[in-house]
């Protein structure tokens, strides 16, 4: 953790180890509670941002993206990849950093880490989609794919939806180890029944909630129709790029399926496996009263997330303003500092003779032995 110093026109920069220190000092259930209440309110004016989805360039090995979006006041992007073989490299499957600025000068006012930072508001935004479409007295959830993202949906749904019992199943038996020696015994996560399955269709058997974040780029079809239940709500979260699903295309036939952004989910989505005729509804809708979202009891519901940058601008406001209020972060000379902001080139243009020889003088004399 670092503590910030005064600066003038200087950017304030967020490293993991400043996200961690804040988690520490603010306690996790909380700090996913500020970040869903910042994504839920940035939802309610989703008319006011200038959106688009996100650039993308793909490789065989994966995808690197842009995400950027606007208000009237703040701008804000992320650079984001998605490699599925980095962690046999050593790598994050997922790395990233965010910056928010100023509209009004274009001043980039926060650079910061978002690896650690998406995970928790990809929680949090499956949370927030969770409590206005699941059934309310939802108790058991299913997660399937126990990898990097695992333990923050785990924990934010523990949380914020009130789940107690999580069926866990990755065909990576290391991976669910992981997830096990991170959450037993961990005060975040008391009150949780972890319960270890043989397979994705005893996972899901009997939950009220499946949340499938798996990671590999296929075209997989983890989750099938014979496996739905009256009821159910599905939080696919690993389809995150064309030729990348997870949900067999007759679970969303039979499911109300909602979405974040819709141009970008058709892309990058389960909702890529459908045509353009098939009906979804954009979370906001839902959220501010213009839709319905779950209407039935035994309704089945699909929130089909792939990750949108306004929950990135929501992130990053949530980060900046509580770095603020706890003195964190190191504030960087990002832009330089100018006597005439019109004279760039006073940063390299050549010292003088005379100034250089005063220069000189000035100089400590180096000590020889």
């Amino acid at each position: 953790m670092t503590t910030p110093t005064t600066a003038t026109n200087h950017t304030l920069f967020l490293s993991p180890q400043d996200i961690a220190a804040m988690v520490s000092r603010t306690g996790l259930a909380t700090t996913l509670q500020g970040l869903a209440r910042y994504i839920h309110q940035d939802f309610l004016r989703w008319k006011s941002f200038d959106k688009s989805a996100r650039l993308a360039a793909h490789s065989p090995d994966g995808v690197i993206e842009l995400m950027p979006i606007a208000d009237a006041s703040t701008y804000t992007f992320k650079y984001v990849n998605g490699h599925p073989k980095n962690t046999a490299r050593g790598l994050s499957t997922v790395m990233a950093f965010g910056v928010l600025a100023d509209v009004a000068s274009g001043f980039p006012l926060l650079i910061s880490e978002l690896t650690l930072t998406t995970a928790l508001r990809t929680a949090a935004t499956s949370a927030v989609a969770a409590r206005a479409l699941a059934r309310p007295n939802s108790r058991v959830m299913a997660l399937i794919g126990n990898g990097a993202q695992s333990e923050f949906q785990a924990l934010a749904f523990h949380h914020l939806v009130g789940i107690s019992e999580i069926r866990l199943f990755d065909v990576d038996l290391q991976a669910t180890a992981k997830l096990l020696r991170n959450l037993q015994n961990n005060p975040d996560a008391a009150g949780l029944r972890l319960v270890v399955c043989s397979s994705t269709a005893e996972a899901v058997r009997g939950s009220d909630i499946v949340t499938t974040v798996t990671a590999d780029k296929t075209n997989a079809t983890i989750l099938t129709p014979d496996m739905l239940e009256p009821g159910m709500h599905i939080n696919g979260v690993g389809g995150d790029c064309p030729g990348k699903t997870e949900l067999h295309a007759d679970v969303l036939r039979a499911a109300s399926v909602f979405v974040e952004y819709e141009p970008q989910t058709r892309i990058e989505g389960d909702l890529q496996q459908m045509d353009d005729s098939f009906a979804v509804t954009e979370l906001w809708q839902v959220l501010c009263g213009q839709a319905v979202g779950r209407a039935r009891t035994d309704q089945i519901t699909l929130f089909d997330s792939v990750g949108f940058a306004m929950e990135d601008f929501s992130a990053l406001r949530y980060v900046h303003d509580l770095a603020r209020s706890l003195h964190i972060g190191n504030p960087i000379p990002l832009i330089p500092e100018l006597d005439n902001p019109k004279d760039l080139y006073q940063l390299i243009r050549p010292v003088s003779a005379p100034v250089m020889d005063k220069l000189a003088s000035q100089a400590t004399p180096a000590v020889t032995a």
